[in-house]
């Protein structure tokens, strides 16, 4: 194989490079030397990008957001999916259908504690801008180095919500005897769970660029036209698992698609306001520094296949 491509992952279930690792479509198609790197949270990849360990990266936009603020040089240059935060609290807790407002659903969380991923994860971002947006100033929010470790601290009492990825609602909804409170689509609507960012330099691989987001296109659809066999892929991938679960997870927020369109574009923009009020980045980045839309217009230049929200 001519080149080597290192690519940066995360264990999120519905994301396509699961599917990739297991079929190989980017060594076969692309004919490159990939090189997976698991990482616990998009935090913690933008550092390997910082380092130029990785090329290529599966991560939330609100922590590239902040990288790219830190001076770190990446692009976005296809989308993957969105609406991927979901809430979850035991079943003492009211839904937000159950409830008088956000305000009013909020407020049962008062002195208690809250289970997000690392901060700056664009979890603990949403999260916080809802508490802020509704001047809700002591929720204690707990953040983690691997979202896999909030089950683990619900079992141990130490818990009362979550708020997280479609499969870590459902591990918790599973084995923690909690139910979803808040679904994806009214937390941040079309907010963009993840993309793909790659390193600025490798801007000038036109070729390669386009044929990875083609492939990603190609997983994307199969999530979405045709689940069971995107599940077994995927637990090839990730032994322990089974299929009803990635199906389940894939059922969540089914809103997959690599292209860059407007929606996502804007949603995207809100961040970063929030971002700079919560103390995250103070000076972040303007839209032409973040967005890079040539290669996916090229792959994927008819409408999106996200589902309207």
């Amino acid at each position: 194989m001519a080149s080597l491509l290192r690519v940066g992952y995360l264990s999120t279930l519905y994301h396509t490079s699961h599917l990739l690792r297991q079929l190989r479509w980017v060594e076969q198609d692309l004919e490159v030397d990939c090189r997976w790197l698991l990482f616990g949270t998009g935090p913690e990849m933008v550092h390997a990008f910082e380092g130029s360990e990785i090329d290529i990266g599966y991560i939330g936009l609100p922590p590239a957001l902040i990288g790219m603020a830190r001076g770190v040089p990446l692009v976005c240059v296809g989308g993957g999916h969105v609406e991927g935060t979901v809430m979850v609290a035991g079943p003492s807790f009211m839904t937000l259908a159950e409830s008088d407002g956000v305000r009013s659903f909020l407020q049962q969380f008062r002195n208690r504690r809250v289970g997000i991923p690392a901060a700056g994860s664009i979890h603990d971002v949403i999260f916080r801008a809802l508490l802020m947006e509704h001047s809700i100033a002591d929720v204690e929010v707990v953040n983690t180095p691997w979202a896999d470790l909030i089950p683990y601290a619900f079992g141990k009492g130490e818990l009362h919500a979550a708020v997280g990825t479609p499969p870590l609602a459902l591990l918790c909804n599973r084995d923690c005897e909690t139910r979803t409170v808040m679904p994806p689509e009214a937390l941040w609507p079309f907010n963009p769970s993840y993309g793909i960012v790659v390193r600025r330099e490798m801007l000038k691989q036109e070729d390669l660029i386009e044929g990875f987001l083609r492939l990603h296109e190609g997983a994307c659809n199969l999530i979405r036209e045709s689940p069971q066999r995107a599940a077994r892929c995927t637990v090839s991938a990730l032994p322990g698992l089974d299929e009803p679960f990635v199906r389940g997870v894939y059922g969540v927020s089914p809103k997959y698609c690599a292209s860059l369109p407007e929606a996502y574009v804007a949603s995207t923009l809100e961040f970063l306001p929030v971002m700079k009020q919560l103390g995250y980045a103070s000076d972040l980045p303007g839209p032409e520094e973040i967005f890079e839309s040539t290669f996916i217009e090229k792959v994927h230049p008819d409408p999106h296949h996200y589902q309207a929200v």
